[in-house]
């Protein structure tokens, strides 16, 4: 246990950073000091009250300006989209950062960021660090784990499965394209395969990790299938023939011969709604490693209760809070971590 409290700024509370505040004020390691909102309605309030927990005595702003100068040890950032100059700007503060919003390993695709992120590490004698649940988490330190009771490896597949009306938000219905005409989806770019070379820092840490280098990551096509009948929802209904189900598949090649395979499948429906009747399972995480041993792992939510998606999110990375905290300046990542251990779980 830390010596003294932990204090963290909030940046943010949508659906991560809302379980960030409901930790923070329940784990006695942290004292919430600050939390930073964006939509008006948010601002001027007790933080408790908008994640549905006591007042905690923190109200929130809109301030920028008055964030960065508060006296914290750490930030919880949490936008969809990182906006690089203004974790810099932290840094740069004194702060140390931690974040679920996309960076989490330097590899090539953020070669640039990268060095600002280092710079800004630098300047202010702090740590950074990223995460996640997928990527961040499921599809690399989990194939990392196993590989410690492996003697040989030949490939590593991770499936990601999801239910989307189950156990996703409404909004991804739309922004991920079901219910569009399956040509038309198909001719675009897609959310998902726009998120490749945030998936690749997975697939560089585990080669990182087994100390192999990537010749290149490739995609294959995507794939979908159809609704054969409507497939209802909160907001409406998939049409028959349109988008109901999808299936990603990114390959990371070394010595020349496919090494990492990632699968991320979202469907809508069960099997026999859907054409052709894909049937993918329950919604979770599946690491599959061949070679000797064959060794297989699955991660998923428990109690039947829904898939806890964004809690998984927040706290493989809020749980890294203390060793972040006493690293040495710069980018920590997972491999500078070594095994987390998180404190104030037990009580």
């Amino acid at each position: 246990m830390p010596d003294n409290k932990i204090r963290v700024i909030q940046w943010m509370t949508g659906d991560v950073g809302r379980v960030g505040v409901r930790h923070f004020a329940d784990n006695e390691v942290y004292d919430l000091v600050g939390v930073l909102v964006h939509s008006p309605d948010k601002v001027g309030r007790d933080a408790g009250e908008i994640v549905g927990i006591a007042p905690t005595g923190v109200i929130t702003t809109d301030d920028v300006d008055a964030m960065v100068a508060l006296d914290a040890d750490c930030v919880f950032y949490t936008p969809v989209i990182m906006d690089v100059a203004t974790v810099c700007r932290l840094l740069r503060s004194g702060k140390n950062v931690v974040t679920t919003s996309g960076f989490f390993y330097p590899s090539p695709d953020f070669a640039e960021p990268a060095e600002a992120i280092r710079a800004a590490c630098r300047d202010g004698g702090v740590s950074f660090h990223g995460g996640g649940i997928h990527p961040g988490y499921a599809g690399d330190v989990l194939p990392l784990t196993l590989a410690r009771v492996m003697s040989r490896i030949d490939t590593i597949r991770v499936y990601e499965v999801v239910d989307v009306i189950a156990d996703a938000p409404l909004d991804h219905i739309d922004w991920m394209g079901f219910g569009k005409d399956r040509v038309a989806f198909l001719s675009e770019p897609t959310i998902l395969g726009l998120g490749l070379p945030f998936f690749a820092q997975s697939m560089y840490m585990i080669a990182d990790g087994l100390g192999v280098t990537i010749d290149e990551v490739t995609a294959a096509e995507v794939d979908v299938a159809t609704a054969r009948e409507p497939i209802p929802h909160d907001a409406g209904a998939i049409a028959p023939g349109t988008v109901a189900a999808q299936h990603h598949e990114w390959t990371a090649w070394s010595g020349g011969r496919p090494l990492i395979v990632f699968h991320a499948i979202y469907v809508t429906a069960t099997p026999d709604r859907l054409e052709p009747a894909w049937d993918w399972g329950e919604t979770r995480y599946r690491i599959v490693i061949d070679g000797d041993p064959p060794t297989e792992l699955t991660l998923k939510g428990a109690g039947g209760s829904a898939h806890p998606g964004y809690d998984w999110t927040a706290m493989g990375v809020i749980n890294t809070i203390p060793a972040v905290c006493a690293a040495a300046p710069g980018w920590v990542t997972h491999l500078d971590l070594g095994l987390v251990r998180p404190p104030g779980l037990v009580r």
